[in-house]
């Protein structure tokens, strides 16, 4: 197989998955389709290689992912998760919550090792799933590793009921509080949940003109970025996550206006790169046979039940103390299971189904919304990096 060739596989299988992903209106998720096709393709006619022969293997993989983390970090806005703080606690306890209880219960039924790999998982991310996966095969888990991906790909499918079921619950209090009259229409968060375009919280550094805002200028910057948190890993001698590190760093680098915000998006390289590392992901399916599959499904759904069960024991006992209703809480903290355009796509839903009019449905966004993107990016974006990095140490 050509270089092109390969290239043209790979790209055709995410584009079927963006296509079936855009009919269903997100229900069937994109990376799942993906994973399914791959595997179809190792099973078929694909070489084992098939990623390593465009160049979309390790390291170019590595690069990318170093340079998403960074990307990752420059859509916190410390403004937004101070006014969303309640959010931000609950989803961290609930998360927290969850990985006890699948170590604590988890690890005498399916072994230490998957316990430690799926926590971080189930927490949301493909950064995470790569953290998890990566290590389990570097120390020969491969069953380990393919379970990773696997509950990557399907969870999802246990969030979205689950989180629809809630919002409709608090969508139907919500409204009656408001056609009572207790209630008022408040400002909701932009439709994608993240930082505005410029917003920078501690400017040291002088804003870069938009005619230099190249391409090659912010990859540039942003690998500055990536090679400083790199080497403050190194540094460390390992004690610190280069992922939680690279991260942080473009967190700060946003903040300080070293880095303009989404720099990925703006130099037109966000879909490349992430083509690069989720293809990367797949490679770890090579070795999934049928067989392997059907082993892994007892402790996939293990993990799955413990986890969900932790985030709604948590949301119950901790939501109430913060001024969150349990059905809010929950549904918070399960976004960590699929995270944004899930979070924009369930609540609007929800909304629409509940409301009776326009100002209804406005109102029911403006309470929700604002609480289920900061959620998602909680959980997703920030948290489920950090607690890989801090498990990853105990496989």
């Amino acid at each position: 197989m050509t270089p092109l060739t390969a290239f043209i596989f790979i790209a055709l299988i995410f584009a079927i998955g963006d296509i079936i992903s855009t009919i269903s209106k997100a229900r069937i998720p994109s990376i799942f389709v993906a994973a399914v096709l791959f595997l179809l393709g190792y099973w078929t006619i694909f070489p084992k290689d098939i990623i390593d022969i465009p160049g979309l293997g390790a390291p170019m993989a590595l690069v990318a992912l170093y340079l998403l983390l960074v990307h990752m970090g420059t859509l916190v806005s410390i403004r937004e998760m101070a006014a969303q703080w309640r959010t931000v606690v609950i989803v961290i306890i609930g998360l927290i919550g969850m990985s006890i209880l699948v170590m604590l219960i988890g690890s005498p039924l399916i072994g230490h090792e998957t316990a430690v790999a799926g926590a971080p998982t189930l927490a949301g991310g493909v950064v995470a799933a790569i953290i998890m996966s990566e290590a389990a095969k570097a120390q020969g888990l491969t069953a380990i590793s393919v379970l990773v991906l696997v509950l990557c790909v399907l969870q999802d499918f246990f969030g979205y009921p689950l989180t629809a079921m809630c919002l409709r619950k608090e969508s139907k209090r919500l409204l009656n509080s408001y056609r009572q009259g207790n209630e008022e229409i408040t400002e909701a968060s932009n439709d994608q949940g993240e930082a505005p375009q410029d917003e920078v919280s501690w400017r040291i550094f002088p804003e870069t003109p938009p005619q230099y805002q190249t391409t090659f200028v912010l990859l540039a910057k942003m690998g500055l970025v990536a090679f400083v948190g790199v080497t403050i890993s190194d540094l460390t001698q390992g004690k610190l996550s280069p992922h939680i590190v690279c991260l942080l760093m473009g967190l700060v680098a946003a903040e300080t206006g070293f880095l303009e915000r989404k720099p990925l998006e703006r130099s037109g390289s966000f879909g490349w790169l992430m083509l690069t590392l989720l293809a990367f992901i797949y490679t770890g399916l090579v070795d999934a046979t049928p067989s392997m599959l059907l082993e892994i499904v007892g402790p996939l759904l293990v993990v799955v039940a413990l986890g969900i069960g932790g985030m709604f024991t948590t949301a119950y006992l901790v939501g109430p103390r913060f001024g969150f209703s349990r059905s809010m809480a929950f549904a918070v903290t399960l976004t960590c299971l699929y995270g944004f355009p899930g979070t924009y796509i369930l609540t609007e839903e929800a909304a629409k189904a509940a409301a009776e009019t326009p100002e209804e449905k406005e109102f029911l966004m403006s309470k929700i919304l604002p609480k289920m993107l900061v959620g998602g990016f909680t959980s997703v974006t920030v948290f489920s990096v950090v607690l890989a990095g801090v498990m990853v140490k105990w496989l």
